[in-house]
């Protein structure tokens, strides 16, 4: 399982949300660029980058930012947070960034999913941030009818990289993920599931690690880092056998 640190970005800085709200906002750098590399050099393997701001406003809003990451790593990075269309993911790919998040897009266009993993095979992702069960778009602002379950099974058969699943009731929280509900997505579909919301201690880690079996590979992390509540280099040791 990979141990994946995350990097929001809000006018040009890293910050950390509580449940997706942006006036609960939590400043934690001002360069985002020495924070990734600071990542990289505890062990990370991938970055998760959000755009906030373009998350909200539909349209990419921190490339300089991003790009500045890019250029100061090694590892992949991937990214999240208004891209809507074919020219936005073919842009980030040209930039460096390995693998592009869809969220909103992926449940108000989803031809547009499938249209992207044909043309950019390995690269799509998508993200299903879902409250009560049931997903949310546009930055979280709007809950939708549609259940999370269901959107990750249309999404079966399109090509799609892996699912992003984040309860945004744990994210930003530090109450742990929700492991009933990450675990049962991801037992009722084929694509590999990313866990995302409520990591805050290395025992998360361990209780997601029994759910690699179910199909989730991986576990995004954020605050639980930035506040020292969870040391990545532990982290990603003990995914490794080293703790």
């Amino acid at each position: 399982m990979l141990v994946i640190p995350a990097i929001d970005l809000k006018e040009g800085q890293c910050v950390r949300l509580e449940q997706g709200l942006m006036d609960k906002a939590t400043v934690y750098g001002k360069d985002p660029a020495a924070q990734a590399l600071a990542w990289q050099e505890q062990g990370a393997e991938l970055l998760h980058i959000v755009d906030l701001d373009g998350a909200f406003a539909g349209v990419p809003k921190n490339r300089e930012a991003i790009s500045s990451i890019v250029a100061a790593l090694d590892i992949p990075a991937q990214i999240g947070g208004g891209i809507r269309d074919l020219d936005t993911i073919a842009a980030y790919l040209d930039l460096g960034i390995k693998r592009v998040i869809l969220g909103t897009v992926a449940k108000e266009n989803p031809e547009l999913v499938k249209e992207a993993c044909r043309r950019f095979p390995g690269s799509i992702v998508v993200g299903i941030d879902a409250k009560d069960g049931f997903v949310a778009v546009r930055g979280w602002a709007d809950v939708t009818e549609k259940k999370a379950s269901e959107l990750a099974k249309e999404m079966e058969g399109y090509g799609v990289e892996a699912i992003i699943y984040t309860d945004i009731a744990r994210d930003g929280m530090m109450q742990g993920p929700n492991l009933k509900t990450t675990g049962e997505l991801a037992r009722s579909i084929s694509i590999p599931v990313i866990a995302s919301g409520g990591i805050s201690r290395l025992q998360d880690i361990q209780d997601l690690m029994q759910l690699e079996a179910d199909g989730v590979v991986g576990a995004i992390t954020g605050k639980a880092i930035y506040s020292g509540a969870l040391n990545l280099r532990e982290a990603i040791a003990l995914t490794r056998g080293g703790v």
